[in-house]
């Protein structure tokens, strides 16, 4: 067994393709707020093939942790020199690992929050990106407003110099940066959220603004955003990756990442410090990337909430075991054709229909298991992001709207917290408790989900959603998941 470090590379099986360059020469020109998963299968990937090519050498990435569970991946990464390895699972059963090397460092920022405030306003650091899920953004899901209630925020402002929020972190650096005449660093987003970019920018620009009025400003003014749109379904590593990467590689890696083949990266050119030279490595770099990310956000994204909770109830607890069902697939296709889809506007290059097909495919890979427990986990910062919007503008301009109410009616159902079997369901959302609370009472007030205005402000207001909300609640009570889905398929949207 080979443990994966800089020292042992060159003893790794030639099946396991490792850095071509020399990582003495890479040298920090990213902090990275968030590393899970997807970053290492996406930013950090880009970034190492761009090194591969013998460029990009003054952008390596150091990663900050702030969640307390970061701990744990700080130091499985420092014990291997922040080497990883990515293993891409193909559906026929080809694996394809890879180590990355493109992160240099990492910081923990609950123990040192000092030095990840210093590395960031080091000049060399150019570009500050994220990836801390749609929830990390504090903002109210209906009103869009950045929460200043937050203990954490109320916290960091009280003590700004000492923060623990990525929103402390980085402003505090970005002070420091502006008192001693460093250009402001570009803020990069990389989460699943409508206008990533622009909604960074409020909610940093208000957390500053609520420091000083003139900071905020300044920092409105000054700092880029660039928004973005990514993709590449990236499941949470699994005790048998570990061990299979093992048997199969003769790797010892502590945390090594699993991901799909597909991926894509459409990025904002707005970056005043400069950029890697990402379209080398296949970013679309482009001056809009609204149609990009709504396509995503209202298919992808959207279509994982209408296959999760449905496919949940009904058994299964995989997305390729939903996705290899006629039934589930039918279900789907008609939503993405006829409720997400005409919420589009033209998407530059892209043929919709093939993208639809594709987004099927990827979900019914068997190689990536990808649970619809994750699926289902903070569902009150997905649903009111990637679905609610659907369904306010189809009923804006009198388009169907069933599948999506269906939809809705899942996660109410799922919410109550036992499946059809009796079993326990363990709910996994930042308003575990509230939400379980009223979904007790759906058989008794079955309107209840809905008139929370905090989550859907005022769609239980509209007859044709509630309707349809109602009916599909009704019948997941009487008949069922799947029995529900097989009315809903048969009369082309309506229970």
């Amino acid at each position: 067994m080979t443990l994966l470090n800089n020292h042992n590379m060159g003893a790794l099986s030639a099946a396991v393709e490792t850095p071509s360059y020399d990582r003495q020469s890479v040298t920090p020109g990213i902090v990275h707020i968030g590393v899970g998963g997807f970053h290492r299968a996406h930013q950090a990937m880009y970034l190492d093939a761009l090194m591969n090519q013998g460029e990009a050498f003054e952008w390596g990435i150091v990663g900050v942790g702030v969640m307390p569970g970061d701990k744990r991946m700080q130091q499985a990464l420092a014990a291997q020199d922040y080497l990883y390895t990515l293993v891409v699972k193909h559906p026929d059963g080809e694996y394809q690992p890879r180590v990355i090397g493109s992160m240099v460092d990492y910081l923990f920022a609950p123990t040192d929050p000092e030095a990840v405030i210093e590395k960031m306003a080091d000049p060399a650091i150019k570009i500050v990106s994220l990836t801390v899920t749609e929830g990390g953004y504090n903002f109210h899901p209906v009103t869009g407003e950045f929460n200043l209630d937050s203990p954490q925020v109320r916290k960091d402002l009280a003590h700004p110099e000492q923060p623990s929020s990525s929103f402390g972190l980085v402003v505090e650096a970005l002070v420091r940066r502006r008192a001693r005449g460093i250009a402001p660093f570009t803020v990069m987003s990389c989460d699943n959220i409508q206008g990533n970019g622009d909604v960074a920018k409020r909610m940093f620009s208000a957390y500053a603004r609520a420091r000083s009025a003139g900071l905020g400003d300044w920092l409105a003014a000054e700092v880029a955003f660039p928004n973005a749109m990514v993709d590449r379904i990236t499941p949470v590593t699994a005790p048998v990756d570990i061990d299979e990467l093992a048997q199969r590689f003769d790797v010892e890696d502590a945390w090594p990442v699993v991901c799909e083949p597909f991926t894509q990266w459409v990025l904002e050119d707005h970056f005043p410090l400069g950029r890697p030279a990402f379209e080398k490595v296949g970013v679309q770099l482009v001056d809009d990337v609204e149609p990009y990310e709504l396509m995503k956000l209202r298919l992808l994204n959207a279509s994982h909430q209408a296959l999760a909770y449905f496919g949940y109830l009904a058994g299964y607890r995989y997305a390729h075991e939903v996705c290899q069902d006629p039934l589930f697939v039918e279900f789907l296709l008609s939503y993405m054709r006829e409720e997400g889809t005409p919420t589009l506007a033209p998407v530059p290059g892209v043929d919709l229909e093939a993208y639809r097909l594709t987004l099927i495919e990827r979900f019914a890979n068997p190689q990536i298991k990808d649970t619809l427990v994750r699926l289902c986990a903070e569902s009150s910062d997905r649903i009111p992001k990637w679905l609610v919007p659907v369904i306010r503008q189809q009923l804006a301009q009198g388009g169907e709207v069933e599948r999506s109410a269906a939809v809705v009616a899942s996660w109410a159902r799922y919410a109550e917290g036992v499946d059809e079997q009796g079993e326990a369901i363990d709910i996994v959302d930042r308003l575990r408790e509230p939400l379980m609370a009223i979904a007790a009472s759906n058989r008794t007030y079955p309107a209840a989900f809905v008139e929370n205005r905090e989550l859907f402000g005022d769609l239980a207001d509209q007859p044709r959603f509630l309707h349809a909300y109602l009916k599909t609640l009704t019948s997941l009570h009487e008949r069922g998941a799947r029995a529900t889905l097989e009315a809903l398929v048969a009369s082309k949207g309506t229970v």
